[in-house]
C-alpha cells in the first residue's frame, strides 16, 4: 500500500501599505518600504477598437468608464449565437455532434477588449522596483505599458506578474491591456475581461521575491509548534526579522536569522498552538522585515494557520488527528448575476449559505481560485481543493487550454502554487479533471510531470486528478500514480478502483450531479435519468440526474459504509451559467441546474437534502412539495420531508398520513422520509418529528397560499461599508394577506434605490429566464428573486423600494458606514 503523510498549514500572501491616489486604493503603512496599489477606478475599457489602443497617446475618451474587477459580458443581452457549439461531449458519453445553444451562457464574451489606464506612482523612484500583479484576465493578456509591450499570458485563470521597473516613469503612466476571448475555448461561461484585481508592488531593489515566502508547521504537539519559514529576497548583507503574532495581535514568537544573500530559512516555536480548523479557524500572522543594516529594505504581513493533514491507507483522511471526511461541493467561479467579476461580499454570502449547509470543503473547478475566495475560507473555516486545468495535451473544445499546455502548464502551477500555498484552507491540489490524457502512455507521462511540479513547490500536500474514465486509469497505471486517486460519479465502480489502486483510498471528486430547478415539482414522482420537459425545468424531489450521473442517496450510502472513501465534492454548490445540461441544445436555457442553491443564492430543496446529513448542529426539518395545486385536487401528490431526524408523522388538515422511518430498503428510504400515496386538498401540511425514543421534538408546517398581496424583503445584512464594493442580497418574496408565501407567483417586479447606495442586479433562479440582470425589473420566479443594493463610497441611509402590480410595493432601509 502506498502510504501518502502530507503535513502543514497556510495562508494569504498579500502585501500591506495604503495611500490614497487617484483611481487606485493602495495597502500602506507609512514606515512600510512597500507600496501596493490597487488600480480599481478610472479604468477605461471598449470592444469597438480603431487605432492602436496600446498607444500611451491613444485618444479613449469616447470609451466607456469601468471599475476592476470586470465582467464585460455580463450585462447581455442573451442570445444563444454568442458561442453556439456544434459539439459531442465526450465526458456525458456523447457519439455524434449537435448544436450547444447555451454552453457558456449565451453573454457575448467573445471577441477582443482593451482596457485602459492612466495612474501616476508618487513613491516609485529610480532604482526602485515595480511588479503589475494580474490575479486573473480573461483571456490571452498582452500588456502595454506607455505605449510598449511589456508581457504577456495564455491562461485567464492564472496569477501572473510583469516586471515593469524600467518601463515606468516618474509621472503619468499609461497601462493598455488586451484580452481576447475565442469561440469554442470554454464548456461554461468564462466571463471575460479583467474580472479579478490588479496591482502594483512598488519596493526597493533589496526586497523579497514576489510568491517566495513559505510558511510550513513541520511538527505540531499540545505544548508547542514548530513554524518553518523559507524565503529569497534580492540584495547582499541582508537578514530577516520575523515575528509571530497570535489572533489578538500579541507576539508569541520571533527570531532574527544572520545576515545571508538571498535564502533564508527560520523556525520559530509558537507556544500552546491553537489549531486551524473548519470547526475552529484560528489564524496567526507572520510579520517578516528585510533588513540591510539598520536600514527596513522590505516587509510582508502573512496570514498562516497550524495545522497537520494526513492521508492513510483504510484510515482516509485526517485533520489535526481527527479522522475527517470531506462534505464538499464544487464550485465555477461567476457569482450568478455579477458574472465572473470577483466581489468579496457575494463570496462571503456564498460561505455563510454553504456554513449552514454544513459544508466542510470546496473545490474550485475547474480553474484556479480567486485570492479572495481562498481568505475567506482561510478565515470562516473551509478546506480547499485547489484545481489547475480542465485540459492538459489534448483537447475538450477547439480553443481550450491545449493550445497553451506544453509553454505554459509548469509556469501556471508555479504561480498557482507559491501565490496560495500559505493559505491553511489548502489541503489537495487538483492538477486536473476528466481530462482526454486519462488514455495513453502520454497521459501517463504528462500526469507524473505535473505531480512532480507540485510536489516540487509543495511537498505538504497530495495532487488529485478527477477521473471519469475510471476503467482505463485501472488498467493504464494513471490512477495508481496519483497521490489521491479522484472518481466523477462511477460509483458502481468505487470498489474495484479501490481494490486496482493501492493508495487504499478513494475520493469522490465530483459527485452526484442531480438537477433540478428551485420551486417546481414534475409528475408523476419517479427516478428518471435525462428527463425532459416542455417548460425546460427540472424537478425538485431530487431524483432526476443525467445519463452519467446519480442522485444524491448513491453517494450517501458510499460516504457512510465505506471508510476508505473519504468524501465528496457534489457537483454542484450553487447553480452557474453555462451548461445547461439536460437542456444544452434546447433555447431558451442559459445556465446549469446543478446547484444546491439557485444561481440567485435561493436554496433548493436538495440543499435541505444534503444539511440533514452534513450539519450536526442545527435541526434540519423541510417539507416538499409546496401545497398550491389548484386542479390537482384527489391526485397523488407525494410528499418529502428531509430531516436529520430518523421518523416523522405527516398530517394533512389534521389528519394523520401515517409515520414513516428511515429504513435501508433503498437508498432513499434511508436519507429521506416520504409518503407516496398522499391525495392533494388544499389547506395545512404538518409534519412532527420524533427522537430515537419516538418523543415528539419538532413540527413544521405549510400552507396552501390565497391572492399574492404584499412582498417582504429579507437583506443578509443591513449594514454595508461605504467602499463602493459592499453588497447586500435582499431577497424578496410575494406573500399573500395572511403572509403565506406564494409559490407560484411570477409578478413582475421593478427596483429603485436611493440614498448611500445603488441598485446593482437582480437575479431569480430560473435557468430560461432571457431577463438581463443588471436592469430595474425582473420576473419573480416560483415566488422568490434576490435583489443586489451596492453601497456609495460615503455614508448614509439607503432605501430600496420594490413594487409590481396588484401587489403592496415593499420598502427596506439600509445603512452604509466607513
Amino acid at each position: 500500500m502506498k502510504l501518502v503523510t502530507f503535513k502543514l498549514q497556510f495562508c494569504v500572501l498579500f502585501f500591506s501599505l495604503m495611500l490614497v491616489l487617484s483611481g487606485c486604493s493602495t495597502t500602506s503603512d507609512s514606515a512600510s518600504p512597500r507600496q501596493t496599489v490597487t488600480l480599481t477606478d478610472g479604468w477605461k475599457f471598449s470592444k469597438e477598437v480603431k487605432g492602436d489602443a496600446f498607444a500611451a497617446n491613444f485618444n479613449d475618451s469616447s470609451w466607456e468608464k469601468v471599475s476592476v474587477p470586470h465582467d464585460w459580458a455580463i450585462y447581455g443581452p442573451f442570445d444563444k449565437k454568442w458561442d453556439m457549439q456544434k459539439v459531442a461531449i465526450v465526458q456525458n458519453g456523447e457519439k455524434e455532434a449537435t448544436e450547444k445553444t447555451g454552453r457558456t451562457g449565451a453573454l457575448p464574451h467573445i471577441g477582443t477588449g482593451w482596457y485602459r489606464k492612466t495612474f501616476t506612482l508618487p513613491k516609485f523612484t529610480e532604482g526602485k522596483k515595480a511588479l503589475l500583479v494580474f490575479e486573473g484576465a480573461m483571456s490571452e493578456p498582452q500588456v502595454y505599458l506607455n505605449g510598449k509591450k511589456v508581457g504577456q499570458w495564455a491562461y485567464g485563470y492564472a496569477y501572473f506578474y510583469i516586471d515593469i521597473s524600467k518601463d515606468l516613469v516618474a509621472g503619468e503612466n499609461t497601462l493598455a491591456v488586451q484580452l481576447t476571448n475565442r469561440e469554442y475555448s470554454s464548456r461554461w461561461y468564462p466571463g471575460a475581461g479583467l474580472y479579478r484585481k490588479v496591482n502594483i508592488v512598488v519596493k526597493n531593489q533589496e526586497s523579497f521575491e514576489q510568491w517566495a515566502t513559505y510558511i510550513t508547521t513541520p511538527t505540531i504537539a499540545s505544548n508547542a509548534a514548530t513554524v518553518n519559514i523559507k524565503t529569497t529576497a534580492s540584495g547582499s548583507g541582508i537578514y530577516l526579522v520575523t515575528k509571530i503574532l497570535d489572533a489578538t495581535g500579541r507576539e508569541v514568537a520571533s527570531h532574527k536569522s544572520d545576515a545571508v544573500d538571498q535564502g533564508f530559512e527560520q523556525n520559530l516555536v509558537v507556544p500552546e498552538p491553537k489549531l486551524w480548523s473548519p470547526e475552529t479557524p484560528y489564524l496567526y500572522t507572520a510579520v517578516t522585515q528585510l533588513y540591510a543594516g539598520d536600514v527596513l529594505k522590505d516587509e510582508e504581513t502573512i496570514k498562516f494557520g497550524i495545522r497537520e493533514i494526513k492521508y492513510e491507507p483504510q484510515k482516509g483522511f485526517s485533520l489535526n488527528g481527527k479522522i475527517t471526511k470531506f462534505k464538499g461541493v464544487c464550485l465555477h467561479h461567476d457569482l450568478g448575476p455579477l458574472g465572473a467579476a470577483v466581489n468579496k461580499a457575494a463570496l462571503r454570502r456564498q460561505l455563510t449559505i454553504l456554513k449552514d449547509l454544513g459544508c466542510n470543503a470546496i473545490r474550485s473547478s475547474h480553474n484556479m481560485p480567486s485570492m479572495e475566495q481562498l481568505e475567506l475560507a482561510d478565515e470562516m473555516g473551509f478546506m480547499f481543493l485547489a484545481e489547475s486545468f480542465d485540459e492538459w495535451a489534448k483537447p475538450k473544445v477547439e480553443n481550450g487550454y491545449h493550445r497553451f499546455f506544453e509553454d505554459y502548464a509548469e509556469k501556471d502551477i508555479v504561480n498557482l502554487v507559491r501565490a496560495t500555498r500559505n493559505h491553511p484552507c489548502i489541503v489537495m491540489w487538483s492538477s486536473g479533471n476528466e481530462v482526454p490524457d486519462q488514455y495513453g502512455a502520454e497521459g501517463l507521462t504528462r500526469a507524473k510531470f505535473l505531480q512532480d511540479v507540485f510536489h516540487r513547490e509543495d511537498p505538504t500536500r497530495p495532487v488529485t486528478v478527477g477521473m471519469d474514465q475510471v476503467k482505463q486509469t485501472m488498467e493504464s497505471g494513471f490512477g495508481a500514480l496519483l497521490d489521491v486517486p479522484g472518481l466523477n460519479y462511477r460509483v458502481h465502480l468505487y470498489e474495484d478502483a479501490y481494490k486496482a489502486f493501492p493508495q487504499g483510498f478513494i475520493l469522490g471528486s465530483e459527485t452526484a450531479s442531480t438537477v433540478s430547478s428551485r420551486g417546481i415539482y414534475k409528475f408523476p414522482v419517479v427516478q428518471a435519468k435525462e428527463k425532459q420537459y416542455n417548460d425546460l425545468q427540472t424537478s425538485s424531489y431530487d431524483l432526476e440526474a443525467c445519463s452519467w450521473s446519480n442522485v444524491p442517496d448513491e453517494d450517501f450510502v458510499l460516504q457512510d459504509d465505506k471508510p476508505w472513501v473519504i468524501g465528496e465534492f457534489v457537483w454542484t454548490g450553487f447553480d452557474y451559467l453555462g451548461e445547461p445540461t439536460p437542456y444544452d441544445e434546447k433555447w431558451p436555457s442559459r445556465s446549469s441546474y446543478f446547484g444546491m442553491v439557485d444561481l440567485a443564492g435561493i436554496p433548493k430543496d436538495r440543499f435541505y437534502l444534503y444539511r440533514s446529513r452534513w450539519n450536526t448542529k442545527d435541526e434540519t426539518l423541510h417539507i416538499l412539495p409546496h401545497w398550491n395545486w389548484e386542479g390537482r385536487e384527489g391526485q397523488t401528490t407525494p410528499v418529502f420531508v428531509y430531516t436529520n431526524y430518523d421518523s416523522a408523522e405527516l398530517f394533512v388538515n389534521g389528519k394523520s398520513m401515517g409515520i414513516q422511518k428511515k429504513s435501508k430498503a433503498t437508498p432513499q428510504n434511508r436519507y429521506r422520509l416520504m409518503w407516496m400515496d398522499v391525495k392533494y386538498e388544499p389547506g395545512t401540511l404538518k409534519v412532527v418529528a420524533f427522537d430515537k425514543n419516538g418523543k415528539p421534538v419538532a413540527e413544521e408546517e405549510i400552507h396552501t397560499a390565497g391572492k399574492p398581496h404584499h412582498l417582504v424583503l429579507d437583506p443578509d445584512r443591513k449594514t454595508l461599508t461605504a467602499d463602493g464594493e459592499d453588497i447586500s442580497f435582499v431577497t424578496v418574496s410575494v406573500v399573500d394577506e395572511k403572509g403565506n408565501p406564494c409559490p407560484t407567483a411570477t409578478n413582475q417586479l421593478n427596483f429603485k434605490v436611493s440614498g448611500a447606495g445603488t441598485y446593482r442586479a437582480a437575479c431569480n433562479g430560473d435557468a430560461t429566464s432571457l431577463e438581463i440582470f443588471h436592469k430595474p425589473t425582473m420576473k419573480l420566479f416560483s415566488g422568490k428573486l434576490v435583489v443586489l443594493v451596492q453601497s456609495g463610497i460615503e455614508s448614509g441611509d439607503i432605501q430600496l423600494e420594490v413594487t409590481g402590480n396588484g401587489l403592496e410595493k415593499g420598502m427596506l432601509n439600509l445603512t452604509a458606514k466607513q
